[in-house]
C-alpha cells in the first residue's frame, strides 16, 4: 500500500534541529535512553515468524487475544484500526493492512514543574517502556505465525500514530494537536505494530473531548511560543468527527521545544478530566496543576524543507 498525495512527510528531526543552531538539550538521562533504544530495541523490531500457525475462528477472537496481551504487558489502552492510505507518511510504501495501536501513560508526578529535566527524562522513559511494549507485542504475533512490523514510538516510522488512534478510539483531537484519551488524558504516548493478520476494528468514539477544547483555551494561554491556535482550520481538512482541525504553528512550537527540555507544557496544563488523570495511586503527594515556567520564545523557524502545513496567523 502507498501513500496518499496527501500524505504528510515524514518530521526531518535533524533539519529541524540545524534550524534552530542544533541539539542544545543535554541530559544525561535522555541521552542515556536514546542510547539504550538505538542499542537494545532497534536491533529487535525483526524476528523469525513461526512456520506453524495459529488459527482462528472469527478476526475478533484474534483482536481479543492481541489486547490481552498488550495490556498484560503494560499498555494503558489498546486498539485496532484499518491503515488507509493517508495513514502512511508521504512517499512511504507499506505491506500491512492492520495497526494495532499501544499506549502507555506517562506519570504525572513528573510534570509538577514544565519545563523540568525531570518531564524530559519522563517522555524518553515512556518512549523505552512503551518500545518494549511493542517489540515484544511483534514478537508474539510472530510466535502465532504470522508476519509483523514494528512501528516505534520514537523513530523513523512509516505510519501516523495519531491518525490510527483516533480510529482506534483512543479519543479525540485537542486544541494542542495531540489526543486526550477519555481516561489517560493527554499525558500518554503511542506506539503500533502493523500485520496482515486478520482483526476485528475499532472505532473512532466522541466523548465531548472536541467540543470541551471549543470552550477550553488553558493549552493556548499556557504555551509560550503563542503556537496554539483560537480557531480551528477550515484549510487543514477534517477530523475523525468531521471537525475541522486545530493545527499548532511548528515553526513557533519546535524552537521552544527544541531549547527548553522539549516543553510538553500544554499537555499537564490540560484541564480535560485533570482530577481523574492527574491522580496518583502509587502514594505520592502531587499538585493538580504544575508550576509553570515560561521563558521568552526564540525567533520562529520554517526550514524550507518538504514539510506539513501549519498556520502562521499568530506571527508578529
Amino acid at each position: 500500500m502507498k501513500s496518499s498525495p496527501n500524505s504528510p512527510p515524514a518530521f526531518q528531526w535533524d533539519t529541524w534541529y540545524n534550524s534552530v543552531g542544533g541539539r542544545t538539550i543535554a541530559i544525561e538521562e535522555v541521552n542515556n535512553i536514546l542510547n539504550e533504544i538505538k542499542e537494545l530495541q532497534y536491533p529487535r523490531f525483526s524476528g523469525k515468524v513461526n512456520p506453524v500457525r495459529t488459527d482462528f475462528h472469527t478476526p475478533l477472537e484474534a483482536s481479543e487475544l492481541i489486547k490481552r496481551k498488550a495490556l498484560d504487558l503494560g499498555a494503558g489502552d489498546v486498539g485496532i484500526a484499518l491503515i488507509e492510505p493517508t495513514d502512511i507518511y508521504q512517499d512511504r510504501e507499506i505491506n500491512e493492512t492492520f495497526a494495532i495501536v499501544v499506549g502507555q501513560p506517562m506519570l504525572w508526578r513528573k510534570f509538577q514543574e514544565v519545563p523540568s529535566n525531570e518531564s524530559a527524562i519522563e517522555c524518553l522513559r515512556v518512549y523505552f517502556t512503551l518500545g518494549e511494549i511493542v517489540i515484544q507485542l511483534a514478537q508474539f504475533i510472530r510466535e502465532l505465525g504470522y508476519p509483523c512490523k514494528v512501528e516505534h514510538p520514537i523513530g523513523d516510522s512509516d505510519v501516523l500514530h495519531i491518525p490510527l488512534a483516533l480510529k482506534a478510539g483512543f479519543g479525540e483531537l485537542g486544541r494542542h494537536g495531540s489526543i486526550i484519551h477519555p481516561k489517560m488524558g493527554p499525558l500518554f504516548r503511542l506506539g503500533s505494530v502493523i500485520t496482515n493478520l486478520e482483526l476485528a476494528i475499532d472505532h473512532p468514539i466522541d466523548a465531548g473531548i472536541a467540543a470541551f477544547c471549543d470552550i477550553c483555551k488553558a493549552c493556548r494561554i499556557y504555551c509560550p511560543a503563542k503556537a496554539i491556535p483560537d480557531e480551528r482550520s477550515p484549510e487543514a481538512g477534517k477530523d475523525h468527527l468531521g471537525n475541522d482541525r486545530y493545527v499548532v504553528d511548528t515553526g513557533k512550537c519546535f524552537p521552544y521545544f527544541a531549547k527548553h527540555n522539549y516543553c510538553s507544557i500544554c499537555l499537564p496544563v490540560c484541564v480535560y478530566q485533570h482530577k481523574e488523570w492527574a491522580k496518583d495511586f502509587e502514594g505520592y503527594q502531587t499538585k493538580l496543576f504544575p508550576d509553570i515556567d515560561m521563558k521568552e520564545p526564540p525567533k520562529a523557524v520554517d526550514p524550507d524543507i518538504p514539510k506539513h502545513k501549519y498556520p502562521k496567523n499568530q506571527r508578529n
